[in-house]
């Protein structure tokens, strides 16, 4: 797959999204967290991701779940690299870097990284100039606040135009800064500075942002706006989280990033079947 057909943002539900399976490499993730901060635990969950059907695997070496703390550009280094190059030489797959951090993603893209997923959107020091000098794809992600303080009080004059006005302006600043626009890949930001209702929102409300003209990565799997919605708690939020893939597919979503891989293939392999006779 070139990273020119991963950018497509003619997506139709006919045209399944892409699958990109969570694999976070920390002790204190929300949903998975230290389950694989070990590699030979890692490089196993990798295998299951790929049978599952995986298009992506998106390695996360920092948590940034509501109230995280910040990890040392050294302890990341160290979380997810030689994973990735594991990865790369083991197997033929897509690999995200979910990170935000210059130098991380720098050695990321030595290393045969596929796409830079940054929830800060390229603001932090050095990362714009980072991705200038490759030709990766890049998501940009929206939150507003930080994850300390995120979901405490969150406010908005108009979510999805705020949103919305966000991205134009990083779009804006990355082409400046010398990064074409079809390597970009959007991220709403579901659960990262917004309300139970805000989420819900953008959800119902995310083929708004397909004027931009740009791919769109959807992420709900087994967030609080499943659990606090349906009073449960992270491993009874699956049918939840098929749910909102099902949506955000519909939605004209480009990637879906999920945590429960062949259960969303499944869902979207219906959806997708389903389609051809509406």
């Amino acid at each position: 797959m070139t990273h020119n057909k991963l950018l497509s943002s003619s997506q139709s539900i006919t045209n399944s999204p892409q699958v990109m399976g969570i694999l976070n490499v920390t002790p204190d993730s929300f949903s998975d967290g230290g389950k694989f901060v070990t590699f030979d635990k890692a490089l196993a969950q990798v295998e299951k991701m790929i049978h599952d059907g995986a298009d992506i695997i998106d390695i996360g070496g920092e948590s940034t779940r509501p109230g995280a703390i910040d990890v040392s550009e050294e302890d990341e280094l160290v979380r997810v690299i030689p994973l990735l190059k594991a990865i790369k030489s083991n197997f033929d797959i897509k690999v995200s870097i979910d990170t935000s951090k210059a130098e991380v993603m720098s050695q990321a893209i030595a290393y045969s990284a596929d796409i830079i997923n940054d929830v800060r959107a390229l603001q932090n020091e050095g990362c714009l100039a980072v991705l200038a000098q490759s030709d990766v794809p890049v998501c940009l992600m929206h939150m507003q606040g930080l994850p300390r303080s995120m979901q405490v009080n969150p406010k908005y004059n108009d979510v999805i135009g705020d949103i919305k006005q966000f991205f134009i302006e990083r779009i804006k600043i990355c082409e400046n800064a010398g990064i074409k626009r079809n390597r970009i890949i959007l991220d709403p930001g579901f659960g990262f500075g917004k309300t139970l209702e805000q989420n819900y929102q953008l959800l119902a409300q995310l083929n708004q942002f397909n004027d931009l003209g740009l791919p769109l990565l959807s992420g709900t799997s087994r967030k609080s706006m499943i659990g606090n919605l349906l009073a449960r708690n992270v491993d009874e939020r699956l049918a939840g989280s098929l749910t909102t893939a099902i949506i955000a597919a519909q939605q004209n979503a480009t990637i879906i990033r999920v945590h429960d891989i062949k259960e969303t293939v499944d869902a979207l392999k219906v959806l997708s079947m389903t389609a051809k006779y509406q």
